[in-house]
């Protein structure tokens, strides 16, 4: 039996290791999007970081691994902000409402992630590029599946709702590009700017939004 004293321990000792794993992300996450992946070493993460490679590799066997990591948390965002709207009551167009909200700010969040994913997902292994393929294709089946439901209810109007589907997931996908976060428009003028969009795209039955004030500059 664990005593309480070394309970306490091993859950500071946890929440170290996970602080020191989530700072060797965000410092290759800087380093990978400025530089690039092949032109950056661990080495380079390492002295960025002001330790040695040993630290590195106390977290992730490899700068693959890392990489992996870091373009996994990129589509994972968008996949967790789907897959928490679909368990909300409401009719279809309510939750795909929501569903753009969500994506669009997951996306903007993770903005440099999914532009390292977009440029160097030739960098990753066989077995990793499967496995955020895979969780890129389930975003699709459960975006076509209320895409579907709302066209069942007469709410959406979509011949193709997988062709609908791989648009809304592209066109929101595409704003880590363009996107500021000190542009002419705020995330929540974007997201919901984005949202409109998706809503017109589908058919879906519009009411009047209260939109916030845009920037003057």
């Amino acid at each position: 039996m664990v005593s309480a004293g070394a309970s306490r321990f091993m859950g500071i000792r946890n929440e170290v290791t996970a602080l020191k794993r989530e700072r060797t992300i965000a410092v290759a996450v800087e380093l990978f999007y400025e530089r690039g992946y092949e032109n950056t070493s661990l080495d380079a993460v390492a002295e960025q970081m002001g330790v040695t490679k040993p630290f590195i590799y106390a977290h992730f066997t490899s700068k693959a691994e890392l990489l992996a990591e870091i373009c996994a948390r990129g589509i994972g965002s968008a996949l967790d902000a789907l897959e928490s709207v679909l368990v909300l009551p409401g009719s279809p167009s309510d939750r795909l409402r929501e569903v753009g909200q969500r994506f669009v700010t997951a996306v903007l969040h993770s903005q440099r992630h999914i532009a390292i994913f977009s440029r160097e997902e030739k960098n990753l292994t066989a077995a990793d590029f499967t496995r955020i393929s895979e969780m890129r294709r389930e975003f699709d089946r459960k975006l076509v599946a209320l895409l579907d439901e709302g066209v069942e209810r007469g709410e959406f109007n979509v011949p193709d709702t997988r062709m609908a589907a791989l648009a809304i997931g592209g066109m929101i996908s595409w704003a880590y590009v363009w996107y500021r976060p000190h542009g002419r428009l705020t995330l929540a003028e974007t997201s919901e700017e984005l949202t409109q969009l998706i809503l017109r795209m589908v058919g879906a039955p519009m009411t009047p939004v209260a939109r916030p004030h845009k920037r003057k500059d």
